[in-house]
């Protein structure tokens, strides 16, 4: 075991160094178009851990034999990756999109400023706060859908896109706190440590509303000036009737209730293929290949991950609480804060403000990297053909993320 953990952090570092090497990929195929298909692929940061993941099931039967790889990629769970899949592919069809937009340019409208300046800030508010009830992947999915046509287009500057994007990334980490079943990291520690919605929304709630409406604010003043109508629609396509708008509301309600129960969610996801074919004209094309893609990446990301306990679990061990806090925050930037959080429910005798600590920093860094939080990759799959060789740039995010993790920061450690 200890060959295998140590070839495993290391196929997990090779793919966070392709992470960042992600874009460059992009700019090969442009340059060298006879091999543009094989930098494509490379460059697909949704392919990376999956692809890594599948080169450690190889190192794994080559040094243990074939039924061990096996065993082990069966001994994972994969609820998450199926769950995002299932849950971006319905809350990004057109009757769901349909009725929200609906609703939030009539919320617009009746504020005191420009529609769409109005229409970013509630994408980059409200809508993550809705994560604490639809849960985040579908908030980030929406969101991304809102806002690619009002700010992640041709003619914004690509520094307020990355701004933006930060952003987002960052109020999808820490809206979700409101409740406790929404967010991954909330959910994978909820039952050890006896957090129920009230304590969340106690705790962690009430200070990610606040940090999420200063980064909101901070970031639609930002981009005010560069903020145009976007363009109408088809016009030519039909309006999409209220009953059917319900009904996907009623599978989107259907899939977070049984968000746990993978035969479950599945059953229903059937039903709602059956009921897009049945009723194509109020449908726009599903996204399958998006959702396949990020689940593809959570699922290598659960692969991968498993294998990185032995260095991460000591490391969260011998922090005191504040200590905690920030190397929580940095430890999430190199794997996802769900990961980080269920390692630290294993500790025993982990004392309360250690937990706080622990729980705070790890959502505060969910939109520092896209492997921090399990809707990042959703939102990279969507909103990337709006940035430069459609691809988002490692750094570029970093940075664009830096601003509104630092308000998170000192809303959880100050308030």
């Amino acid at each position: 075991m200890q060959t295998i953990q140590l070839v495993g952090a290391i196929l997990f570092g090779l793919a966070l160094l392709h992470t960042f090497a992600a874009k460059s990929f992009e700019v090969l195929a442009h340059r060298h178009p006879r091999h543009a298909g094989l930098f494509h692929l490379l460059g697909e940061v949704e392919v990376v851990f999956g692809f890594w993941a599948c080169v450690l099931i190889l190192a794994l039967a080559l040094l243990n034999g074939g039924e061990a790889a096996v065993a082990y990629a069966e001994s994972r769970q994969y609820t998450e990756p199926l769950f995002v899949f299932v849950v971006m592919v319905v809350a990004a069809s057109r009757p769901v999109l349909a009725i929200v937009e609906r609703v939030l340019l009539a919320m617009a409208r009746a504020m005191p400023l420009r529609t769409e300046v109005a229409l970013v800030w509630l994408g980059l508010a409200l809508v993550p706060l809705t994560g604490s009830l639809i849960t985040e992947p579908a908030a980030m999915t929406l969101a991304a859908l809102m806002l690619a046509p009002l700010i992640f287009r041709d003619g914004m500057p690509e520094r307020l896109k990355y701004a933006a994007l930060g952003v987002l990334f960052v109020n999808i980490s820490i809206g979700g706190l409101l409740t406790a079943y929404a967010a991954p990291p909330v959910l994978m520690v909820a039952a050890n440590w006896q957090w129920d919605s009230a304590f969340m929304a106690a705790q962690f709630g009430w200070k990610a509303m606040v940090a999420v409406l200063i980064n909101a604010s901070a970031a639609t003043f930002a981009l005010r000036r560069h903020l145009r109508a976007p363009a109408a629609g088809d016009a030519a396509a039909a309006p999409v009737p209220l009953a059917a708008s319900a009904i996907h509301l009623g599978f989107l309600a259907a899939v977070v209730l049984l968000g746990h129960h993978t035969e479950l969610f599945l059953g229903v996801f059937m039903f709602f293929l059956g009921y897009t074919q049945a009723y194509q004209r109020h449908q726009s094309p599903l996204i399958i290949k998006e959702g396949l893609l990020v689940g593809f990446f959570l699922a290598g990301l659960v692969v991968l991950g498993g294998m990185q306990q032995w260095w991460l679990q000591p490391i969260v061990e011998s922090l005191s609480p504040l200590a905690l806090f920030f190397g929580a925050m940095s430890l999430t930037a190199i794997t996802d804060n769900a990961a980080l959080t269920y390692l630290g429910s294993l500790i025993d005798g982990i004392s309360a403000p250690a937990q706080y600590m622990l729980m705070a920093g790890a959502v505060t860094g969910g939109g520092l990297t896209v492997i921090a939080n399990a809707p990042n990759p959703a939102g990279v799959a969507l909103l990337r053909r709006g940035f430069r060789d459609e691809s988002i740039g490692t750094l570029g995010l970093l940075a664009g993320a830096l601003a509104p993790t630092a308000v998170a920061a000192l809303a959880f450690l100050l308030l």
